[in-house]
């Protein structure tokens, strides 16, 4: 592959069009692009990129990626036609990427691939090119994989704003995550790389880490259609089982402890968790109480007078809402020598005299004031801009002070006349990426600036590893990650520890590894951390129920040799450095009752358990209805909402989504849709006409549409 010469500076161009003509002669032969996970990709470019080559088979496009978005249709002709007005107002004029559409429907040309190493989940089950196209990899390792392939092009979506200067201002804004690591692994390897931005002015400006130099890109677009809606999955409902593995999972958390959890109701259900222990510590103990048997011991029950301190690869709407809630408080820096005074207990909430002393006991700054000492001071924002050093004096405008911190008087008037408002350099929360609802993107322009510069938009390799990067030493990532809860989905966890969190036994992959391998074995390596994998205890589906803890399952996303703790909604099983039988009989405490014996009965059969073993009887009671009757109480009173932190639907559709629901969960099961037919022959039920309407049967006819009509209308 030939590229012709980078230009000394970009350049900005305001056409897509324009941009691609560039693209096109600048990089010759087969083009190897990747672009940024979720909503960082440049849509507008990417498709006027894809239609070129596809309409052109002499050149051949490869793209890697992860996370591609596509907004939701609906799998029935009942669900288009609700989901349609519903994705008008929430999704606007969001471009799908046409390379999804050519993906799903499986007309994706020959020169042109599609190479991801994390799929939206579920979303590409039997999809043959998307599983054989699918590169397995670590979130951290993702750009070495990448790069492997010949990457010769990168775009990106990225904010902008005008500087104090005049100048723009560019910003990776949600994407941060790798886009540094492969320009700069590009350049090490002298491997020719084209990059590409496209200014969207919906994105977020995020500054810190996330501040891109402009000379970064060979070419900037900044063109009508660019600045386009954010995809915004909206808030979904949060179920009693998920409701019940979140307070679980929120009674780990530790008080000044760090914190890491993902998106969904999960996640969700954790946040709204944390929330309620924080702010009703009384009720969440009672709460915890009746899910634990009253045995709570080992919890953690009361309210957060330290905070937490965030470090998530995904920087979700749980965050935000954990941000504005005040559990999310605990200050981290970007110093070590900060850092372990801030560990002490030794910084306050903004710079003062004591932090001073403090710096200087400890041996961090020198009396008198160096040069270097005066650049420290002022970069962690403890002196203001524009403190001079002149011979034994500091000087900030009409003040000159005697340059020596031992001197009780002089240390006095520095204080009083030089100290900055607030620390520059201290961060409630580093994230790799961020995804989440309309809210949650638009708090993040609202947020003022002394608060938004205290969420970091950072680089995957600062967050997801320990060692060494650009960003951040090995001691300083331990100093702030103390007391870590590294909360992680998984879908199946055998018996004897290993979970599957990424595909299925016949190979088939559901999302991807991301960066879960990663937290996983960060949690052993930190002395005080612990790997908190959750699942619900069972699930249903076509194939009917089942359960989620397993004898044995054939793909494995964490091996059993780094098994910790491990939740369910009927409680937490501690697996670190257990027996394998006590790793079993942990694991069938908290699974459904259901299959508790089945279970218990193949362990016995290999040698696993002893033969006369027997559940306790506290145990034996897992079951939907014993859980919804714990947690009755507390939904009503309005702690567990369905949707704590809101919903883009209104009522009618919450009421149109449930009804559904059952449709659905009924189509899977002959004889509940059975039971639903024969409740259904009665008088027909009135149904508000717009209902039907929003559906497509206000003018129902055919057998099959009035029966369906009938349906609803029964479950309504």
């Amino acid at each position: 592959m030939q590229t012709a010469a980078k230009p000394l500076q970009p350049r900005v161009l305001d056409s897509v069009e324009r941009t691609v003509d560039q693209i096109l002669q600048t990089v010759q032969g087969d083009i190897v692009m990747a672009i940024p996970l979720g909503i960082g990709k440049p849509n507008p470019l990417v498709n006027s990129l894809y239609r070129r080559i596809e309409a052109n088979p002499s050149r051949r496009l490869k793209i890697f990626t992860a996370l591609s978005l596509e907004k939701p249709k609906g799998s029935s002709e009942l669900e288009a036609h609700f989901l349609a007005p519903l994705v008008d107002r929430v999704f606007e004029d969001y471009p799908d990427l046409d390379y999804v559409k050519a993906l799903r429907s499986g007309t994706l040309p020959a020169h042109i691939e599609v190479h991801e190493f994390f799929m939206k989940t579920g979303d590409y089950l039997g999809h043959a090119a998307a599983q054989q196209g699918f590169v397995c990899t670590n979130y951290s390792f993702a750009v070495r994989d990448m790069m492997s392939h010949g990457i010769n092009l990168l775009m990106q979506a990225v904010a902008a704003r005008p500087g104090a200067d005049g100048e723009m201002q560019y910003s990776l804004s949600c994407n941060p995550d790798l886009s540094f690591d492969l320009w700069e692994r590009a350049r090490a390897l002298q491997q020719p790389l084209m990059t590409v931005a496209m200014v969207n002015r919906q994105l977020p400006f995020m500054s810190g880490h996330a501040l891109v130099p402009a000379e970064m890109f060979d070419w900037i677009v900044d063109a009508p259609g660019c600045s386009h809606a954010l995809f915004a999955p909206p808030n979904a409902s949060i179920s009693w089982a998920d409701y019940a593995i979140g307070l679980h999972a929120a009674s780990l958390v530790r008080d000044g402890g760090t914190l890491q959890i993902g998106i969904g109701s999960l996640g969700d259900a954790i946040a709204q968790s944390l929330l309620v222990r924080d702010q009703r510590p009384e009720n969440f103990k009672a709460i915890l109480t009746a899910l634990c048997h009253g045995q709570t011991q080992g919890r953690e029950l009361g309210r957060f007078e330290q905070g937490l301190y965030g470090c998530s690869e995904m920087f979700v709407n749980g965050f935000m809402r954990l941000i504005q809630g005040g559990v999310i408080r605990r200050r981290v820096y970007a110093d070590l020598g900060m850092q372990n005074l801030a560990l002490a207990g030794r910084l306050g909430d903004k710079p003062d005299k004591d932090a001073l002393q403090d710096l200087l006991e400890a041996g961090l700054i020198t009396s008198p004031l160096r040069v270097k000492d005066l650049d420290f001071l002022q970069a962690q924002g403890l002196f203001k801009p524009g403190v001079q050093l002149l011979q034994d004096r500091l000087v900030l405008g009409a003040h000159s002070l005697l340059n020596d911190l031992r001197d009780p008087r002089a240390a006095a008037a520095i204080a009083q006349h030089l100290l900055g408002e607030r620390w520059s350099k201290a961060t409630l929360m580093h994230g790799g990426f961020f995804l989440g609802p309309r809210d949650f993107y638009q708090a993040l322009r609202d947020l003022p600036p002394e608060m938004l510069a205290q969420i970091d938009m950072t680089r995957i390799a600062f967050i997801n590893e320990l060692y060494s990067d650009s960003t951040g030493s090995e001691a300083l990532k331990r100093a702030q990650r103390v007391k870590a809860s590294l909360i992680n989905t998984a879908m199946k966890v055998s018996l004897l520890g290993a979970a599957a969190s990424d595909g299925l036994e016949s190979g088939q992959v559901v999302s991807g590894v991301g960066g879960q391998y990663n937290f996983v074995a960060m949690a052993h390596a930190l002395p005080d951390a612990r790997s908190i994998l959750m699942l619900r205890a069972s699930h249903d589906n076509k194939d009917g129920l089942r359960s989620n803890i397993v004898w044995s399952y054939a793909n494995c996303t964490i091996p059993r040799h780094l098994r910790d703790v491990v939740i369910t909604e009927y409680g937490v099983a501690e697996l670190r450095g257990c027996t394998d039988a006590e790793c079993i009989k942990r694991l069938l405490v908290i699974a459904d009752s259901r299959f508790q014996a089945e279970l218990m009965d193949e362990a016995k059969a290999h040698g696993k358990l002893e033969d006369d073993y027997q559940l306790p009887e506290w145990a034996r009671h897992n079951s939907p209805e014993a859980l919804r009757e714990k947690l009755r109480p507390w939904r009503n009173a309005g702690d567990l909402p369905d949707f704590p932190f809101g919903t883009d639907l209104n009522a009618d559709e919450l009421v149109i989504v449930r009804t559904l629901k059952k449709l659905k969960h009924a189509s899977r099961h002959p004889v509940e849709l059975v039971g639903m037919i024969l409740r259904s022959l009665g008088p027909e039920k009135p149904v508000p006409p717009a209902y039907l309407e929003r559906l497509g049967l206000g003018e129902a006819k055919s057998f099959k549409d009035l029966f369906i009509k009938r349906l609803f209308a029964s479950n309504l």
